[in-house]
């Protein structure tokens, strides 16, 4: 029997070890100094100016969302149909509009000529999910959004370390657009339990989100300028609690960070590994039966994906119920459940979107699943997982 995971070992005895050692020293549990760190060596290792640590990617999301309303009033945001429910979700909360395109199937992100054909005078944004560990985004298309005025938000929740050629130089995805959420899940790349992170080189956008962490709290900005200047404008409140905008609390604690720092150092070495092992993979599957025509150039893979090349119910069918009998643990429709436009939630929002507009998206949601894949899996696992596929 197999036996693989989604994830092995990602919270590891040192990383407890940490923790212990904190909570016996400290007397501050909730978002201080420890925090802080965090996000400067987080901005460090990506390479941008300003970040945000949250509780979760989803409220990474949620709260660019917000801030994008703020900034650039209610639109449309063009989104894929196939990512997170809490990307569209986001979208939904902030009082934007989702505009739905299909995908391309050799990075599972957002087909480039879709996004340029649904742009109108009423996008605020593209919301680019870079799926799974593979890189959504082209020079071609980025250029195209600068030249447009329309700004670029990446979801890299999926993909820490994963990399774009650009300007002859590759920058990690997450520092290219506007800005970025990252999250910091159990089961994904680095881990600080639950966490997330909002990621730009815009000082004014990470004000709005520091703020909107933080019930949109006036003393959570950090310009001492700007604090003094509201004060100002605002003389009959308490400059400690004066709320400028409707906000959330989503900040993450003391302990989370000290995970996350203590895990950071380890991130590209298990980067490394998780690309190494992709590779092994495509390479020995069947591509007659399998699509593996993905690019993998610059992949940092979150997960395994196994996508039937045609329709074909039946052999899908035998496909889970083969992994099934070999304790390998899967997902099927690979991100977020499949075709996102098929979900009630977005059915009830949209009613008029019509799931199968979207071909591309719609293979994957029935014939599409993802397996784990993790720095500790090994390689003669991966090579009989192949082969049990390669053979039904």
């Amino acid at each position: 029997m197999l036996d693989i995971p989604l994830m092995q070992d990602n919270i590891v005895e040192e990383d407890k070890r940490a923790l212990i050692d904190f909570l016996e020293q400290t007397d501050r549990f909730t978002q201080g100094p420890q925090v802080r760190a965090f996000e400067r060596e987080w901005s460090e290792w990506l390479g941008c100016r300003h970040s945000v640590f949250v509780n979760s990617g989803a409220s990474a999301n949620l709260i660019t969302m917000m801030a994008l309303a703020e900034t650039l009033g209610k639109g449309e945001i063009i989104v894929p149909a196939i990512t997170w429910s809490s990307d569209i979700s986001s979208v939904l909360l902030a009082g934007h509009t989702p505009v739905f395109v299909d995908i391309d199937f050799k990075n599972l992100a957002m087909d480039e000529n879709e996004v340029l054909n649904a742009i109108s005078e009423r996008t605020k944004a593209v919301f680019l999910t870079h799926v799974l560990g593979f890189n959504g985004l082209t020079e071609n298309l980025e250029l195209e959004l600068r030249k447009r005025g329309v700004v670029l938000i990446e979801d890299a929740c999926e993909s820490h370390g994963t990399r774009f050629a650009r300007d002859g130089r590759d920058a990690k995805v997450g520092s290219v657009g506007f800005a970025s959420n990252f999250s910091f899940y159990y089961a994904h790349h680095m881990s600080t339990v639950e966490g997330g992170m909002v990621c730009t080189d815009d000082g004014e956008f990470y004000q709005l989100v520091c703020m909107l962490r933080s019930h949109g709290m006036l003393r959570e900005n950090p310009d001492p300028a700007v604090r003094e200047l509201e004060s100002a404008r605002w003389p009959d409140l308490n400059p400690e609690f004066t709320f400028m905008m409707p906000g959330f609390n989503v900040r993450s604690s003391e302990m989370n960070a000290v995970i996350g720092r203590k895990q950071l150092p380890r991130l590209d070495n298990a980067i490394r590994q998780r690309r190494e092992n992709c590779e092994l993979f495509v390479e020995n599957l069947r591509s007659d039966r399998y699509f593996t025509d993905f690019d993998l150039r610059g992949q940092s893979n979150y997960a395994l994906v196994t996508l039937l090349r045609e329709a074909d119910s039946e052999l899908f069918a035998r496909v889970c119920e083969k992994l099934r009998s070999e304790n390998v643990e899967f997902r099927r429709g690979t991100a977020g459940g499949g075709n996102m436009t098929r979900q009630p939630f977005v059915r009830r929002a949209l009613p008029d979107v019509c799931p199968e507009s979207f071909p591309h998206a719609d293979h994957v949601h029935s014939f599409g699943l993802y397996t784990g894949n993790y720095p500790g899996l090994e390689k003669g696992k991966i090579e009989r997982l192949c082969t049990l596929l390669n053979t039904l």
